[in-house]
């Protein structure tokens, strides 16, 4: 079908003909408009006033209006700064020099690196697209309507556009979404050039989504998934913000500082490359404002066990007293523990502590090549069952509590469901009284969007780079993870670092971020393979740990499981499916933000709230419609459900001196990957 077959359908022909008409006499009305504007005194070519004649006059880029012309570019270019051209000269040879060294490496690295793939496009993104292509072109009608749709909000935005010109009030046609930080200069409202680019992009954006959405509805699951995901990372990439030209509070800085910004934001680019070896790692804190066990990772406590796998922290006592069982945290082995204890004041370690518990965490390796072949049941009997162990002798006491964060979590229902399978119990260990699971998955059948980077083919390419070099290297999993909320941890650095020029802000969360770990190749393997692309644990005798096939629906222990409701790496709605498969009473308790901000968060924050239901229904949505909202945090919560298993008041105990490796946060936790 073609745009002259409209006349076979007299309503759609006529809805074309007033757009393309409307398009017209908009056109012709802002060429006219921006004529006449054209015709006044030129003001930004003048000499800049005098600072006596401007200093009380308001900025029209902040919205005051300036007659009845459009805004003009005379406050960008006021305070315009004249470059020094020698110095420019230096900077620019020392940049040339650099990306010289930087393009070998790059190209060095990628050619080794794809040499090894099976096929350059393991994702099979260009066969996917051109699934989706096809299906839009069977369908010219529907392609045509949503076209036609999509000119009548530009002919909006062209109408709100020359109503500003004009002087006149305008409403926004399209508004960023709740959240969305792309668009906070007050330029992108008040100035109409950067209002019009960013309104044209919003509304360009939504009806890119709107059309794939619809199209993928009819594929399967797992490439409409793929298809959505991608569609949102080329979106968000040509964003106006993402360009010096296009955004306003780039271009500003451009001008008043003469072009220093973008060489600075340049050598800040060379910067992150050198630190990737021609790889971009980006800087997401200041590297120099935070270092583990000065101000990140100070709770006190002493090394009280290592192998060659972890590290076995405890924690000393706060309080006169503790609760006589005693607590061990499995924290996930891809980054590092020292998120459950960043600063004093967000630290949940310490908080826990200073609620009277006897606190053991266990600090993973940051695994090299000689880890190569350390698989999944390894972390169980080396790490998991070997902490129970040593929590056991040095404490005295049969009964533990224990918490799996994240893969930690995943790791704990293996470790138990094997507890429960194995024919003789392995010597030493106590008895484990409750399970906590923070933003665990067990059942992998809806994954999230991670599941999109998840598949036979690029597992087995993954499976190529990891056996050249024993581990999956952290840039490579950093980045992953990265791509799951691109605006937040990819573009909006573009953005600060690299156009604005500036130093990024110190940030706890961010740093911790940073350092990320490799991940044993066999490991990994196991992981990506029987959780996320064959569900093994969810299955009963569908795993195998150390050969001996598992059931996670014979864990009876009194079970808290805490989502987050934002969580991009373990669906909340997802971790919720493991209500229904633990034996045992099973507490679900909802918490606000995301994977790693809605676990942090400290009372004194009052942030996010969180959501209770005694009961839980088979649906996860049916627990949300009756759950009970709560301000502020969860950590009070759960230690109020934990206190219940937990035991009587004793005495605090002191660490004891013979068992004393070294002190707290410990040596494993400084081994940096990148």
């Amino acid at each position: 079908m073609t745009i002259t077959d409209d006349d076979k359908n007299p309503k759609r022909g006529k809805k074309l003909d007033k757009s393309l008409g409307a398009i017209a006499a908009l056109r012709e009305a802002m060429e006219q408009r921006l004529a006449n504007a054209g015709a006044e005194p030129a003001e930004a070519t003048s000499p800049p006033p005098h600072k006596d004649d401007t200093q009380n006059k308001p900025s029209p880029e902040i919205g005051e209006k300036k007659s009845n012309s459009p805004p003009h570019d005379e406050t960008f270019a006021s305070s315009a700064k004249t470059p020094d051209p020698a110095e420019w000269s230096r900077v620019m040879f020392r940049i040339a020099e650099r990306s010289q060294k930087l393009t070998q490496e790059f190209l060095e690295r990628n050619r080794d690196q794809m040499a090894g793939f099976i096929s350059p496009d393991p994702a099979h993104l260009s066969e996917a697209f051109l699934e989706l292509t096809n299906r839009i072109l069977n369908d010219p009608e529907h392609f045509i309507d949503a076209q036609i749709n999509l000119w009548q909000g530009y002919i909006q935005i062209w109408q709100s556009t020359l109503a500003k010109l004009q002087g006149k009030p305008a409403s926004p046609v399209v508004t960023p979404t709740f959240g969305d930080k792309r668009f906070l200069d007050d330029a992108w409202q008040s100035v109409w050039i950067f209002d019009y680019l960013k309104q044209s992009y919003l509304l360009t954006a939504r009806w890119a989504h709107g059309l794939v959405k619809e199209e993928i509805a009819k594929l399967d699951p797992k490439l409409a998934r793929k298809l959505d995901f991608y569609t949102r990372q080329m979106v968000d990439a040509i964003s106006p913000s993402n360009f010096w030209l296009t955004n306003p509070e780039v271009l500003r800085a451009t001008i008043e500082s003469g072009g220093e910004n973008l060489i600075k934001g340049l050598e800040h680019l060379l910067d992150d490359l050198e630190r990737g070896h021609g790889q971009l790692q980006i800087s997401m804190s200041d590297p120099l404002a935070f270092k583990v066990g000065v101000n990140l990772a100070t709770t006190p406590g002493k090394v009280v066990y290592q192998n060659d796998l972890m590290q076995l922290i405890q924690y000393d006592p706060t309080t006169p007293n503790v609760h006589r069982t005693p607590l061990l945290i499995i924290p996930p082995w891809i980054n590092k523990y020292y998120i459950l204890d960043l600063q004093e004041k967000n630290s949940l370690i310490r908080y826990v502590v200073a609620q009277g518990y006897t606190v053991f965490c266990i600090s993973w390796v940051n695994p090299d090549a000689r880890y190569a072949t350390t698989n999944f049941d390894d972390y169980m009997m080396d790490g998991a069952l070997q902490a129970m162990r040593e929590v056991k002798n040095l404490t005295g006491e049969e009964n533990i509590n224990v918490v799996g964060y994240c893969i930690g979590g995943t790791l704990l229902a293996s470790t138990l469901a094997y507890l429960n399978a194995v024919p003789q119990k392995p010597k030493g260990l106590p008895n484990i009284t409750s399970a906590t699971y923070f933003v665990a998955l067990v059942d992998f059948t809806e994954p999230g969007d991670i599941g999109v980077f998840i598949d036979e083919d690029q597992v087995r390419a993954l499976e190529v780079h990891m056996a050249k070099l024993g581990y999956l290297d952290a840039l490579t999993m950093s980045t992953t993870f990265n791509l799951l909320r691109a605006n937040d941890l990819i573009w909006s650095f573009v953005v600060n670092n690299y156009l604005l020029g500036k130093e990024p802000f110190p940030f706890d969360i961010l740093f911790w971020n940073s350092d990320s770990t490799n991940l044993a190749a066999a490991m990994h393997s196991f992981y990506l393979r029987k959780m996320y692309i064959e569900n093994k644990l969810a299955q009963p005798d569908g795993l195998q740990m150390k050969g001996v096939p598992i059931d996670v629906r014979t864990i009876a222990i009194p079970s808290f499981l805490i989502s987050t409701r934002d969580d991009h790496i373990a669906p909340w709605r997802s971790t919720y499916v493991a209500t229904h498969l633990y034996r045992g009473p099973v507490r679900f308790v909802l918490a606000g933000s995301g994977h790693i901000a809605g676990i942090i968060n400290p009372p004194a924050a009052n942030k996010y709230g969180y959501w209770t239901n005694d009961k839980c229904p088979v649906l996860a949505d049916d627990w949300l419609k009756d759950a009970e909202q709560h301000a502020g945090s969860w950590w009070p919560e759960w230690l109020n459900w934990l206190k219940d298993y937990s035991g009587k008041q004793i005495t605090a105990r002191q660490i004891d001196p013979q068992h004393i490796i070294e002190d707290a946060p410990g040596s494993y936790v400084r081994v940096r990957a990148i």
